[in-house]
């Protein structure tokens, strides 16, 4: 089977590819609540003939298409929830609810895994294996719901081997794909800061213990982390993004809480920041005389793309698109993807598509105005179907 032999029949799959999109697109539901969303698209695996499966780590459905022989399976992957968003896009298919809005690009991921399925259901007799395809729920929420799949089995029945994922990008040309080998998002671990001190008269703080000047100490000390305690070549962030404490002007405020992220490319760094935290914290705690608790959540891993599976990826998306169209991606993000949690486990590759529209300024990921070029939709899909074939021969 050849792997450019997709590319006429996902051009023809294009108008299909767009009204699953915009139909995604007008119906957007926050993680775990995907029941409309995985209805549709177990809907359109049922009519394939897949062997379907509802319901998986919540509201994920599993679809597997059965190869013209047994053995490891390939696993395409879509993430399927929307962000708590109001869009502000002019587009005819805009969100129907109001403060919801798919600003990530989960409903394009969606629409080329089906379109992936689409056109390996149509060559099923020559495909060499099976193919799982994905759809997981509460990417957005982190611990996120990889785990859940996992905990479901989505990797055990039939066995997968390798597993692929994308993100668009309006940053990209259309026709174009970025990838890199190793580390290509960072990990995101969330954190939750209370501090306690004593609540007097503003007019008395001798006699309170002031929990906002130990906040204040706290935010400072905890930037020395990153800036002096980690090795320098390492990217590693820590960001405190809210805080809330205080009751009145005149009052010592008796109690703090902070809430915030960090992110770092390997377990090493991660695990650094938060013993760096709760060593800095002990220090702000007996010299405020306030209590501080830190709990720490470790939610999305590192994203780390395999060696060999990228050789792969990019000798076939080279066949596909061209040579000159597979773009080394020069650094890492250090936003995150819990399809890090498939990484640990097995051989996985995830790649940005380029979904660039021209002349348009673009605009980042969960931004109101997020939007892509429909033209990406073919060659993604066209792009997963050969790639599966490629994995599984």
């Amino acid at each position: 089977m050849n792997a450019v032999s997709f590319r006429a029949a996902a051009e023809a799959l294009r108008p299909r590819l767009v009204a699953w999109r915009r139909q995604l697109h007008q119906c957007p539901e926050l993680g775990f609540e995907e029941k409309e969303t995985a209805a549709l698209v177990a809907g359109v695996l049922t009519e394939l003939g897949l062997q379907v499966r509802m319901g998986i780590g919540g509201t994920g459905v599993v679809g597997v298409l059965a190869g013209a022989k047994d053995g490891p399976a390939v696993a395409l992957r879509a993430d399927m929830d929307a962000l708590p968003l109001q869009e502000d896009t002019a587009v005819e298919f805009a969100s129907r609810y109001p403060g919801r809005m798919h600003g990530c690009g989960h409903d394009a991921h969606m629409a080329v895994v089906l379109g992936a399925a689409a056109l390996l259901a149509a060559r099923r007799q020559e495909l060499p294996g099976p193919v799982v395809f994905i759809f997981q729920p509460g990417e957005e929420m982190p611990p996120g719901g990889a785990r859940l799949m996992l905990a479901a089995g989505v990797l055990d029945n039939p066995p997968v081997k390798a597993i692929f994922g994308l993100h668009v990008t309006s940053y990209l040309p259309v026709g174009t794909v970025g990838v890199r080998r190793g580390a290509i998002m960072a990990s995101a671990d969330n954190f939750t800061i209370k501090i306690k001190g004593r609540t007097v008269h503003g007019a008395s703080p001798h006699l309170g213990v002031d929990a906002i000047v130990a906040a204040a100490q706290a935010i400072l000390a905890l930037q020395t982390i990153v800036a002096r305690r980690l090795d320098p070549v390492q990217p590693a962030v820590l960001t405190v993004g809210t805080i809330h404490g205080g009751e009145k002007e005149n009052i010592v405020a008796g109690q703090v809480t902070m809430t915030g992220t960090t992110r770092a490319l390997n377990n090493v760094i991660r695990k650094q920041l938060e013993a760096g935290m709760r060593q800095v914290l002990a220090g702000v705690a007996a010299a405020s005389g306030t209590a501080i608790d830190l709990d720490y959540l470790w939610g999305y891993p590192p994203l780390i793309n395999d060696e060999k599976l990228t050789t792969l990826f990019r000798r076939v998306a080279g066949a596909v698109l061209g040579p000159d169209k597979v773009l080394e991606l020069a650094n890492p993000s250090l936003g995150a993807e819990d399809f890090a949690r498939y990484a640990e486990k097995l051989p996985a590759v995830y790649f940005n598509l380029g979904a660039a529209i021209p002349d348009v300024e673009p605009h980042p990921w969960h931004h109101p105005q997020f939007n892509i070029n429909e033209d990406c939709l073919p060659i993604g899909a066209g792009l997963l179907a050969s790639l599966a074939v490629a994995a599984l021969g």
